[in-house]
């Protein structure tokens, strides 16, 4: 890599070693070299070919929840399978060193869990817990997620027959109060927030740097696409997130 960017790095590793709370913000583009599709990329994203409003809304769902599982499957076998790579396991290892103390990520496929962080918040949710929108009962979706990913059973509930819902965030629903707050609280904490792998397109989290900014926060931005807070972050890293990650974690255990 060039100088510029070894220079980057050493930045970015002095700011986190000497902030008193880091916060990371993720997007899917964390998650891409582990296999899973973004949905914004130009021409490979999810929804480069396809209305999220016609597959991923809560009208959608109730009027063709089948339609939406179709869609649902394959991208289901892919977080089934997939493993962190090395920028998930590099925010892990930065929480076990304490130098940051929480990950907001929009992510639903587990995967920071995976790598080893503790404190996650799941913005959009996760597919581990399904929901009955008749009968209101919740339910752990590896009860029926084996027969869905294998045989393309839509879930449903055993009690009312209605077809299960994954507590993910859909489009016309909005975070779930106690989520949103904490990652307020957390993001207004912030004396540095380390913003990887999203684009910053997706209100309202793409709100949540205002409140470290407005903390006097410096930002680190690591994706590959520009993102409406460029101009204000103190480091830009227009490279690839599994290898920037790792090597602020090793310009810190340098120090």
């Amino acid at each position: 890599m060039t100088a510029r960017f070894d220079e980057q790095i050493q930045l970015a590793a002095q700011l986190i070693a000497s902030a008193r709370h880091v916060v990371a913000l993720t997007g899917a583009g964390i998650s891409t070299p582990s296999g899973i599709p973004d949905f914004r990329s130009p021409g490979t994203g999810e929804w480069a070919h396809l209305d999220p409003m016609e597959v991923v809304s809560l009208t959608a769902f109730h009027r063709q929840p089948e339609r939406f599982y179709r869609w649902l499957r394959p991208l289901a076998q892919k977080m089934a399978v997939a493993e962190p790579n090395p920028a998930h396991r590099a925010l892990a290892e930065l929480e076990k060193l304490g130098r940051l103390q929480v990950v907001l990520t929009q992510n639903i496929d587990g995967l920071h869990q995976k790598a080893g962080s503790i404190n996650v918040v799941e913005l959009h949710g996760s597919l581990e817990t399904l929901l009955c929108l008749n009968c209101r009962k919740s339910f752990p979706s590896e009860r029926f997620y084996p027969d869905f990913i294998e045989n393309a059973v839509i879930p449903r509930c055993p009690v009312c027959e209605g077809v299960l819902k994954p507590k993910i965030v859909f489009y016309e629903e909005t975070l779930r109060p106690s989520i949103w707050d904490a990652a307020v609280v957390a993001a207004a904490r912030a004396d540095v927030m380390l913003i990887a792998g999203t684009s910053l397109e997706v209100w309202p989290v793409n709100s949540l740097p205002l409140y470290a900014l407005d903390n006097g926060a410096h930002l680190i931005i690591n994706t590959l696409s520009r993102t409406h807070l460029d101009d204000r972050a103190e480091i830009l890293l227009n490279c690839e997130i599994s290898h920037a990650l790792p090597s602020i974690v090793r310009a810190i255990l340098e120090m």
